[in-house]
């Protein structure tokens, strides 16, 4: 079966999500749609581009993936439909997409569906629509738009490394205010070559201690461990780690490595 999924900042009070999702069935009533989530920030395409980034690959292979973050028709704003690593995505090329891809994309096109007038405001529920529900079908890329080479291009925080220091930020708080930051596995791995650490934050906290999993330490205490995006989590064993500890998007986060 046909999987569409869906990424917005849409929210869930209003007719906004029902109209994307009464669209797409209208063209393609057999599909199983998807709700990754409609709560992202609006038109934060950082957000997004992290929440995508680490879900996508655990769907099947050619599912679509509409992403519905800053459409709003604009002269200077193209819209594209990517493959990449034989998954599809439809959106604006406002970032998002040089956020998300760590690699080059295998095809790009710059879509050509006519817009409907009574969806002026809208197309991400007529051009996006269709073009999703296209793919969705097998149809090919080349039928529904012009080949691109280049994508707008913004950058992810990265962190940087002094001595014997890293120092990251946080990039994002999960629904449980578990505090994401951008220090990778990878990259704390590369540096830290068996090394003792410890790591400073906020309020002059720290942690000596990389955890496998949130029960590692009692109720109530602060752990640091890489959580299913791979990132560094700081994280309070049922608790909210982002409230209790002083912790926000933007703050920063330093590794000493003894």
């Amino acid at each position: 079966m046909a999987i569409i999924t869906l990424t917005t900042d849409l929210g869930d009070k209003d007719i906004y999500q029902a109209a994307l999702k009464g669209s797409i069935l209208r063209l393609l009533p057999t599909v199983n749609i998807v709700d990754i989530t409609h709560a992202v920030s609006a038109f934060n395409i950082q957000q997004a581009a992290f929440i995508l980034k680490n879900s996508f690959y655990y769907f099947p292979e050619d599912t679509v993936h509409l992403i519905g973050i800053d459409t709003v028709y604009n002269e200077q704003t193209r819209f594209l439909a990517v493959k990449y690593r034989n998954h599809y995505f439809v959106g604006a090329d406002n970032g998002i997409f040089s956020l998300m891809f760590t690699e080059e994309p295998q095809e790009m096109v710059e879509l050509t569906i006519m817009q409907d007038l009574k969806f002026l405001h809208f197309p991400l529920a007529d051009i996006f629509v269709k073009a999703a529900c296209h793919l969705a079908k097998g149809g090919a890329l080349s039928e529904i738009g012009i080949p691109v080479e280049n994508i707008e291009k913004k950058m992810n925080l990265q962190p940087v490394i002094e001595k014997n220091l890293i120092k990251g930020v946080v990039i994002y708080i999960d629904s449980f205010q578990n505090v994401i930051t951008n220090i990778t596995k990878e990259f704390f791995n590369r540096i830290q070559r068996g090394r003792r650490f410890i790591l400073y934050f906020k309020r002059n906290e720290t942690i000596t201690h990389l955890s496998w999993h949130y029960n590692e330490v009692p109720e109530g205490e602060k752990l640091c461990l890489f959580g299913i995006s791979d990132h560094l989590e700081i994280a309070i064993n049922k608790g909210n780690a982002s409230g209790l500890l002083g912790l926000n998007l933007g703050d920063s986060v330093i590794i000493d490595f003894q």
